[in-house]
């Protein structure tokens, strides 16, 4: 179309174009000049003679800011969004802007260990979000935007499972889609905010710093999974960066490598392959929408040449797609010379496709050694095996009907004419080891077809909220990456998806190649064929179904294209197919990421919803509502159990409350007092249904006399501690109590101290009384912070309980409330029934008499609630790296 009108039409206008008409509006509105105008050029820094790694970083967030320490200003990112403007993207603006992002996203009320949805396409706001999410401790979870209109009814139903499963609590996304998103909202029960990165942007007073542990969930990866319960792989820090240094070192990779990638970033090769695998080596990533791909498939191309690539990667669709839409016009002058690894995975490796794209773009500098065939999968993070740098890639040639027989990857005499052939994928990477077994988990020899498994420091702990898939994910120590293989030499060779096989007439057909050649007939559109297995109602065998797409729609043309079809199959398989379907464009169903979704496609032919076509936009939008009447019922539902027991709650308080205060106030003995408070404690907390989880309340025995220290999060904190902790204690509360008649009784009544905030002088004198006491037995309890906020995270101490601990020579016991924030927030008076832990840690004895004395073990105790908090650091003593 740009070429016959001579324009260049906006990438994204062309992509969610649905009719001619929009096409034709599309055109009458395009800039009139050559699509292949040259871009404007922004230049890479000056590579290094030497590259330094973040060795010791043991999370991604460590790694980022072990890059804004060492090279804040370095560009990290070339940005070609829809315009195909580079934009630079610096370590220290990511970090910088992520901040910002981390901080909107707390006052969401978005916790540590919580899940938030990235609903965006490739753009600076995908970046920035991914890392603000994990500066708030939390678990992103990336999803695909929605690419037309007339598919939204499937889109939102996927999503809608996708996020129930993972309970995402926040979605960020463009301000376009907020409107879809809110449908999703009413589908599914977990999420609470649909935001986008405007809304959440402000400036941070602190620095957001969640303590994570290399073990915590780095992010979740759904499988692309098209019906059932969703999949979502849970891959920690340890196996991300397990599995980004183990590639690292599989290629080589030097300070004169540059990253160019399209790839979507909600999948595992763009997310991590590129952008988390360059972050770490500190290499540049010259990153393209997947739409300016897909639309001109030569500007990958042309990009890989412009900043000298030398690494990128993408499943073999797309060097087909180079091969069958790049014109010799549009890259005249094109040198390939400095890509020195193109890795081809994700999806079957056609052999053919590896022999025409090194032969047509030999003229243009690419080596056939550059083709690098590899394999992984969502459950080793993303890499499993890989081929040494600089080797040609492998094509075995097998015997077909030894290999359908009985599994045995016999090679093929030269002369043989029937064979199949399969690419090597490369060997296990270092740490990671591959096998091959049988249906009794027996491993097999070399050459001989059985199911892979693996395991190695990449290897998830299983799949989110979704036990049964997990048992079956795991055989022992192995896990079954679901595909069938067969080792030679010490390279692995795929050659089906187990579930996916057809057994038919006693033969193994691979649906894959079959799909390939079918897509080579001319007149069925390429890359949209579907070979399955369907069950025959009748006799219990499997037919051989194949469903091809094509825009004819002649019946003449129909029935020559089924005889070639049929044809195809007997000289593949010598099998006839037991049917053909032809379609229109759209009937078969892809993954995200292109692959074709065969379970979903045979279950559409199964129920005969082939060529059902897609419901009008207001349609499918009155479904979704309709559909969503059901959690909003039970969101209702919810939002009424809530304030019954917020109204019972507050009964209960104001039942007990008025009475344990009066008793207070006149009984004569302080332990009779303490005995009263601590079992009304007790009894409100176990009437009220809170759960309570105390661990290490034998540190307190053990530290004697002591100072206790702890965070504060909530009005109850005090109630919550009375109730938990052994003994008694005497709280030191802040002076402006002292002023309101009701609380300054009770607390005088129960031992309290009363301190100054903000005037230094009687602070001081205050703590001259706290200093006086402080050995006369009973603990003093501080809460550090001195004051709380509704959102989470934990703020900075001050001095006073390390100075008085120091001056006494007095230990300190960290004591970390988890939960009570939710229980009632400050300017909140709607509680809410929640678990709450405490953990009381080992006693922490300061060294020295001095001021950096009182500064290291407010910092130890400190460091030690953060641990046991689960929330994020606001300190603001935290300095930027």
């Amino acid at each position: 179309i740009e070429k016959w009108f001579g324009v260049a039409l906006p990438t994204q206008g062309y992509a969610e174009a649905e009719t001619p008409r929009d096409l034709l509006t599309l055109i009458g509105s395009a800039e009139r000049q050559p699509t292949t105008a040259s871009q404007p050029h922004i230049s890479l820094p000056e590579t290094e003679t030497e590259i330094y790694y973040p060795t010791e970083a043991m999370t991604l967030t460590q790694v980022l800011k072990w890059h804004c320490e060492q090279q804040p200003e370095r560009t990290h990112l070339l940005l070609y969004e829809d315009d195909e403007q580079a934009t630079p993207i610096s370590y220290a603006e990511l970090y910088q802007e992520a901040q910002a992002i981390a901080g909107g996203l707390l006052r969401t009320g978005l916790q540590s260990g919580q899940t938030a949805a990235i609903m965006l396409p490739t753009s600076r706001d995908y970046f920035i979000s991914f890392f603000a999410i994990l500066l708030c401790g939390a678990i992103p979870v990336p999803i695909y935007p929605p690419a037309r209109l007339s598919q939204i009814e499937d889109h939102l139903r996927r999503h809608a499972r996708i996020l129930d499963n993972a309970r995402a609590r926040v979605m960020i996304t463009t301000q376009e889609i907020v409107p879809l998103a809110r449908l999703l909202k009413a589908q599914t029960g977990a999420l609470q905010s649909v935001v986008t990165t405007q809304m959440l942007m402000g400036t941070a007073n602190s620095l957001v710093s969640m303590e994570i542990n290399p073990w915590d969930i780095a992010f979740l990866q759904y499988t692309s999974g098209s019906t059932g319960q969703p999949k979502g792989v849970k891959l920690s820090h340890f196996n991300l960066l397990a599995n980004i240094r183990a590639m690292g070192e599989a290629i080589r990779v030097g300070p004169q490598d540059v990253f160019v990638s399209w790839l979507p970033l909600y999948h595992d090769m763009g997310l991590i392959g590129a952008w988390l695998g360059s972050l770490y080596h500190g290499i540049p990533l010259v990153v393209m929408s997947p739409l300016l791909f897909l639309t001109r498939p030569y500007r990958w191309l042309k990009v890989i040449q412009q900043y000298g690539g030398t690494l990128s990667a993408a499943p073999n669709f797309a060097y087909e797609l180079c091969l069958s839409k790049v014109e010799d016009s549009s890259i005249e002058g094109l040198d390939l010379s400095s890509w020195r690894m193109a890795f081809n995975g994700a999806e079957p490796v056609s052999p053919n496709t590896i022999r025409r794209f090194t032969q047509r773009f030999a003229p243009y500098g690419f080596r056939a050694e550059a083709m690098a065939p590899v394999y992984g999968l969502a459950e080793s993070a993303v890499g499993l095996a890989f081929p040494p740098p600089g080797r040609l890639p492998p094509i075995d040639r097998l015997q077909r009907n030894a290999l359908d027989r009985d599994g045995s990857a016999i090679p093929a005499a030269d002369s043989d004419p029937d064979v199949l052939e399969v690419v090597a994928c490369g060997q296990p990477l270092r740490g990671h080891q591959v096998r091959i077994v049988d249906d009794q988990g027996r491993e097999l020899p070399e050459r001989r077809v059985g199911y892979l498994q693996f395991q190695g420091p990449s290897a998830t702990s299983g799949y989110m909220h979704n036990p049964q898939a997990t048992e079956r994910l795991f055989n022992g120590p192995w896990l079954d990456s679901g595909d069938l293989a067969y080792i030679a030499a010490g390279d692995i060779y795929l050659t089906s998806r187990a579930k996916e096989i057809i057994i038919r007439a006693g033969r193994n057909i691979y649906p894959h190649e079959l799909e390939e050649a079918v897509g080579d007939i001319e007149g069925v559109r390429k890359g949209c064929v579907a070979v399955f297995g369907s069950k025959d109602p009748k006799y219990g065998t499997e037919r051989l179904i194949v469903v091809a797409e094509t825009r004819s729609t002649d019946r003449a043309m129909h029935q020559r294209l089924r005889e070639k079809i049929m044809a195809v199959s007997v000289d593949l398989t010598g099998l006839a197919a037991d049917e053909v379907r032809l379609v229109g464009p759209h009937a078969v169903l892809k993954t995200s990421s292109g692959k074709i979704r065969r379970a979903a496609t045979r279950d559409r032919y199964e129920e005969g919803l082939l060529e059902q076509q897609h419901r009008a936009i207001w349609k499918q939008f009155s479904r979704l509502l309709l559909t969503g009447l059901g959690p909003e019922w039970r969101r209702l539902q919810q939002a009424l159990r809530g304030q019954a027991y917020a109204a019972y709650a507050w009964g209960l308080f104001g039942l007990m409350a008025p009475m344990v205060w009066l008793l207070v106030a006149i009984l004569p003995k302080l332990e009779w007092r303490w005995s009263l408070i601590k079992g009304s404690a007790r009894l409100i907390v176990r009437l009220a249904g809170v759960r309570l989880l105390v661990q290490g309340k034998e540190h307190l025995a053990e530290a004697g006399s002591a100072i206790l220290v702890s965070n504060h999060a909530s009005y109850l904190d005090g109630l919550l501690l009375v109730a938990a902790l052994p003994g008694r204690f005497r709280i030191v509360a802040k002076k402006e109590l002292r002023s309101k008649l009701i609380p300054r009784i009770f607390l005088q009544r129960i031992g309290a101290f009363f301190v100054e905030r903000f005037d230094p002088q009687r602070g001081q004198e205050d703590f001259q009384q706290i200093n006086i006491a402080a050995t006369g037995g009973d603990p003093l309890l501080f809460f550090s912070e001195g004051t709380f906020s509704r959102s989470p995270g934990l703020l900075s101490f001050r001095i006073g309980a390390f100075a008085v601990a120091i001056d006494n020579a007095l230990p300190v016991v960290p004591v970390a409330l988890r939960g009570s924030r939710s229980l009632l927030r400050a300017k909140s008076w709607f509680p809410r029934r929640v678990m709450i832990s405490i953990v009381v840690a080992a006693p922490i004895h300061g060294r020295g008499h001095d001021w950096e004395a009182k500064l290291r073990l407010r910092n130890q105790v400190r460091g030690e609630i953060l641990k046991h908090a689960g929330e994020p650091d606001l300190s603001a003593e935290i300095s930027p790296p």
